[in-house]
This record gives structure tokens, C-alpha cells and sequence, in this order.
């Protein structure tokens, strides 16, 4: 099957492309990026494809059947829309897109064409999730009903003044950067539950004054003070469900000096503490003692289950837990937030 990957940065590098090269159903014939040196250095790189700097190419070429979309957040919805519409199938990173609206336009454009359109929720594919899933839908957990979400670092806002602080290319911070994923992952293990009510706020405070932010970290940098820094550094808020009431506080930067990143997923048996990206113990009670116990396991390279699934899943027709259709509702999730951040009120819906 020949594919392409359009947007050769960071997250094509270290997943897409080394994922598609150890899968054998997959042949790479392009390279796609607006910067002709990183396409090119993929090719040369990877010793095979085409390299590209518009992705209207691979459009006209009828031998490609799937897409990896890597991109900024600012062109995910016209470029999945476009490679949908000339019969493409679709791998799209997270978030869908910048806004629901967007997300929106996202899935009537895989309605209308029948193919596959996948977000790149790669967490859905991660060993130690799809244990907590297993744990919580065989009912160890009991009734789930309140689940507390944390991605807080010490100032590690990232590239400040450049792509992923600007609010017309990023779509926000913390929440659409860090928190798509650890939300994601509640609604996944929780079974997907329609969100109720959201109540939010999201602070642009510790790298306003750019030249003045003192980091420890700033892993898409270097600092660019000529640029944007428009979005949430931190983010807090609550969300209604049908099932659990989810509760969150998130921050590329705070004036704590720690990283804590995990889930807590609290039932009235047990309740399980997930490392993000790492694995999670269980806590209980049995015969009047109090217990804790982390499982042991080989954890999969959720990349690599996350192509194989793409590609496996255009053959069979298999609807993935990453379609588009279950993924959006993270999408309208996170509108919400932003809306009741900017409103300073609770957001329902009917």
C-alpha cells in the first residue's frame, strides 16, 4: 500500500515514518513538506520516496491510498478535507483540528467520502490504557465516578513566540497540546460518555512577558520574542458526563517545581493511578486490609500499533476506537472549555 506523509518535523520522525517502515504493508512513495530540506533529508534518510513541498501532488497520484497528516494544527482540517475528498484514506494528528467547527467539517468530509479518517489519539493504542479499559469495563473498578486528570510541568511552555504559542495556528496551549490526549484517554477508558456540562478557565500568564520567562525547559524552541504568545500556559476546569464527573488542572507552565502528569480513575471497588506514557497501580480494600499492586507487563510501541491499525483497518473496514466519529466529542470537549474560559460561565448541552 502506498502512502505519504505530509509534514516532516518532530512527530513524523520519531512515529509516523520509522511505524510505516516496519510495517510491510506499507510503502512510502512521498515526503511531503513546505520546507524542501526536511523532505529531502527524509528521502535521503530513509532511502526511499519522493520528496514534495505541496501535498496537492500526491492528491493527483491514484497509486497512494493513505495519508499520515503531520502538520501544524492550522492546515489539519484543509489538508485531511482535501486528501478525503480525492479519495484518500487518513491518519491525522492530534488534535483533529484547532476548533469543533473545524473538527466538524473534518467528519462531513469522511461522511461524504466513505474513507477512512483516523486521529492520531495515539493513547487509544497504548498497552497500559486498554489494561485500565479491561480493568474498568470488567467492573474491578465498580461504579467510576469521578476521575481527576493532571499534565502540569515547571515552565516548559514550549518554542515560545512560535507555532505552538500562537492561538491562529495552535488552536490554544496547554489543553489542545497536552490535554486532547489525557482527556482522551478518560473518555476512552470510560466508554466514550456524553459530556453534560463543562466549566472552565485557561490562563495566558507566565509566558506574556516573553522576555522576561525564565524556563526550564523548551523542548520546541529556541525562544523567538519577535513572535505570538497567545494561549493558555495553564488550564483548570470540570466536566459533566453520563458517566464520571471528570475534574482537571493542566499547565505547560506553573510556578510549582514539579511535573505531574498521571490520572486518577476513582470507583467505589477500586481506584487505578495511571504514569502517563508509563504504566499505573490499583488501590483496594480485601478481608479488612488496605492493598495496592501494579501490574506487570511488556509494554507495545503504541506508534506502531497505532499505523498498524491504520493500515489493517483500511483493508477490513474495521471502524477504529481513533475514527473520527468517536474522537470529535474530545473536540467538542475542548471548545467548550475555551468557551466557558472566554465566558467566565458554564457551557451545557442539550
Amino acid at each position: 500500500m502506498k502512502v505519504a506523509v505530509i509534514g516532516c518535523g518532530t512527530i513524523a520522525n520519531s512515529a509516523h515514518i520509522p511505524a510505516y517502515m516496519k510495517n510491510d504493508q506499507a510503502e512510502i512513495a512521498y515526503f511531503c513538506d513546505i520546507i524542501p530540506e526536511r523532505a529531502q533529508a527524509a528521502v535521503e534518510k530513509y532511502g526511499c520516496g519522493v520528496a514534495i513541498t505541496d501535498y496537492r501532488d500526491i492528491l493527483k497520484d491514484d497509486s497512494v491510498a493513505a495519508v499520515s497528516v503531520c502538520t501544524p494544527n492550522d492546515v489539519h482540517a484543509s489538508i485531511t478535507i482535501g486528501c478525503l475528498n480525492a479519495g484518500k484514506h487518513v491518519l491525522c494528528e492530534k488534535p483533529a483540528a484547532r476548533t469543533y467547527a473545524e473538527a466538524l467539517e473534518m467528519q462531513q468530509a469522511q461522511h461524504q467520502s466513505g474513507k477512512v479518517l483516523n486521529i492520531g489519539v495515539v493513547n487509544r493504542f497504548n498497552t497500559a490504557v486498554n489494561k485500565i479499559k479491561q480493568y474498568i469495563d470488567e467492573g474491578k473498578l465498580g461504579d467510576v465516578y469521578h476521575v481527576y486528570v493532571s499534565f502540569r510541568a515547571h515552565r516548559s511552555i514550549p518554542g515560545l513566540g512560535g507555532a505552538f504559542t500562537t492561538k491562529a495556528i495552535a488552536g490554544g496551549g496547554a489543553l489542545i497540546d497536552w490535554g486532547v490526549h489525557f482527556l482522551d484517554i478518560v473518555m476512552y477508558c470510560c466508554g466514550d460518555p456524553e459530556p453534560r456540562t463543562v466549566t472552565g478557565e485557561a490562563f495566558c500568564r507566565l509566558g506574556r512577558d516573553m522576555e522576561n520567562y525564565t524556563y526550564k525547559s523548551m523542548w520546541a524552541g529556541p525562544p523567538k520574542y519577535d513572535g505570538i504568545y497567545d494561549v493558555d500556559d495553564s488550564v483548570t476546569g470540570m466536566i459533566r458526563t453520563d458517566g464520571p464527573v471528570v475534574t482537571f488542572n493542566g499547565a505547560w507552565a506553573q510556578n510549582i517545581g514539579e511535573s505531574e502528569m498521571f490520572i486518577d480513575f476513582m470507583g467505589d471497588k477500586a481506584g487505578i493511578r495511571l504514569q502517563y506514557g508509563q504504566d499505573f497501580k490499583v488501590y483496594t480494600a480485601e478481608h479488612g486490609a488496605l492493598v495496592e499492586y501494579k501490574p506487570e507487563f511488556e509494554m507495545d510501541n503504541h506508534f506502531e500499533n497505532e499505523i498498524n491499525a491504520f493500515l489493517d483497518c483500511i483493508v477490513t473496514g474495521e471502524k477504529l476506537a481513533s475514527h473520527i466519529d468517536t474522537v470529535i466529542i474530545t473536540a467538542k470537549i475542548m471548545q467548550a472549555i475555551y468557551d466557558s474560559a472566554d465566558q467566565h460561565q458554564e457551557i451545557s448541552f442539550g
